[in-house]
């Protein structure tokens, strides 16, 4: 009997679990005070329901991050050397993929206040007969062979995160069906395919859609590279999935926790992001997410607490 397709990315290097040990009186001190934007933010998140029968967390016993968990982990922080995310094309695209693969360039960008520039697109050829397989009358490609013997060679210059986006379906090993694809948090290395998120063939009509599930996981992989783990309290773009199905049902948004660990990380202006999130949502149609981002604009606007 076939194995069920594992439709998650899998991970090579797993999130850190270890609890946060005691930490003395004096270095405590060191942990910011929640800022006001991110106190009035929350009153936007919505609490994770109990999980259904198939759900991440029905079958994922995780424990979380604090802020305060995250704050004293050890995690990538942008420098002068290390501060632009790179995203590697592998394969044909046509058109339509090629400008969401231009959107999701200006999309990571603004979510994470970071330089992204697209290497040019490299030919499928790079990867060996021996790592090539026909799967349902469809070409797969051995997404453990693009991440190490292609992706993690790539040296391009002042890179933070690297991520590989093949047009072909992936599979991880010959007993598994696919894969969305594989990532290295602790190489900073990922690499996904569009394959799947297309529901067969991006047309015009499903572009939004599979452009919002393209956004959703990209920016979900490199926020594990920046040492988000997956949120189990809100519902959030950093929340674990099971599925395509899972993924959608899923906000695009990043809960006020998570939100504030990724800005105690680059140190951006977390105003200007929201502002330009909401602005690249409603450029771009992306209805239900300019309308998650106009919520927090409405809650950041209102009259500071005295």
């Amino acid at each position: 009997m076939k194995k069920i397709a594992i439709i998650i990315f899998v991970l090579l290097c797993s999130c850190n679990k270890e609890k946060l040990k005691e930490t003395p009186k004096e270095i405590r001190k060191e942990i910011p005070e929640t800022a006001l934007y991110f106190t009035q933010i929350k009153s936007n998140d919505v609490k994770l329901g109990k999980p259904g029968y198939g759900d991440w967390l029905s079958s994922h016993k995780e424990k979380g991050q604090t802020f305060e968990q995250y704050f004293f982990s050890k995690h990538i922080i942008p420098t002068k050397k290390e501060n632009i995310i790179y995203i590697r094309p592998i394969g044909n695209f046509n058109s339509l993929q090629k400008k969401q693969i231009e959107l999701l360039n200006e999309y990571l960008a603004i979510f994470f206040q970071l330089k992204t520039k697209t290497l040019k697109s490299i030919s499928n050829d790079v990867v060996p007969n021996s790592a090539r397989r026909m799967m349902f009358g469809h070409e797969q490609l051995l997404a453990g062979y693009l991440l190490d013997d292609v992706l993690k060679k790539e040296k391009p210059v002042n890179r933070i995160a690297l991520m590989g986006l093949s047009e072909l379906d992936l599979y991880p090993k010959p007993e598994w069906n696919y894969v969305f694809g594989l990532a290295s948090y602790r190489d900073k290395v990922g690499v996904s395919s569009i394959y799947r998120l297309q529901d067969g063939e991006l047309t015009s009509e499903n572009f939004n859609l599979c452009l919002s599930r393209l956004l959703k996981i990209s920016s979900h992989e490199i926020g594990h590279m920046f040492g988000l783990h997956h949120c189990i309290n809100a519902d959030c773009v950093m929340n674990g999935s099971n599925s395509m199905s899972e993924t959608d049902k899923h906000s695009i948004r990043l809960c006020s926790v998570c939100q504030q660990k990724l800005s105690s990380c680059i140190k951006y202006d977390d105003r200007k992001r929201l502002t330009d999130l909401e602005n690249y949502f409603k450029r771009n149609n992306l209805t239900p997410q300019f309308l998650a981002m106009k919520k927090d604009t409405e809650a950041v606007s209102t009259k500071k607490n005295i």
